[in-house]
């Protein structure tokens, strides 16, 4: 068994998760994006949260409606936490405390079941450096944030090597890119398939 991890980022073009004074999604959420949730959603898979983002979606499931969010209450559920105590507030959850990339070392092992991560800056970065990461989905809204951007899930982090598989242009203006990161000088000149591009 060897079980597929997928993070997934939504930012800005400056690659900032977030922004002080911007609504979500930078205030550029289209009907494509919310197509795109769904479909990524509908996929058995389990998600995977550190304790801030886990809390921000639980909130997020019962004061919005978003068309994608019965399949994330539907979905098996993971958040690491040393503080968290079930039962967690949100159906399907499942606390684990111990460290999150020997946790995830362990259960890429022993599942085939695929793996998601949205947001979750700390802990993806450090699953990105132990090299558990098999696929980078990056949402680009067209926004810069500059001074006020937040959460930027790659600078100061691990270094990679980016092998492009899909790019898709969503609602004329938002650029989905989908890769899978090799430690930087380890990809070999001919590797990886060939690119999808949609738009």
């Amino acid at each position: 068994m060897s079980a597929t991890f997928t993070v997934d980022f939504f930012c800005s073009l400056d690659g900032y998760g977030m922004a002080r004074g911007w609504p979500g999604y930078w205030g550029k959420e289209g009907p494509e994006i919310r197509e795109d949730r769904v479909r990524t959603f509908a996929q058995e898979q389990v998600l995977v949260f550190g304790a801030t983002t886990f809390r921000q979606f639980r909130k997020f499931v019962v004061e919005y409606d978003e068309p994608y969010y019965d399949s994330l209450n539907a979905l098996p559920k993971i958040v690491f936490s040393s503080t968290l105590t079930e039962p967690l507030g949100w159906e399907n959850s499942t606390v684990i405390s111990e460290d999150a990339v020997t946790a995830i070392k362990r259960l890429k092992r022993t599942t085939d079941v695929p793996m998601r991560c949205h947001g979750s800056v700390a802990l993806n970065r450090a699953l990105l450096a132990a090299g558990l990461v098999d696929r980078i989905e990056v949402v680009i809204f067209p926004a810069i944030t500059g001074r006020s951007g937040e959460a930027a899930l790659f600078h100061g982090g691990a270094e990679f090597d980016l092998e492009l598989v899909e790019s898709t242009v969503l609602d004329g203006r938002t650029q989905k890119l989908v890769y899978l990161p090799h430690p930087h000088g380890a990809v070999p000149a001919d590797a990886g398939p060939q690119r999808r591009t949609t738009d």
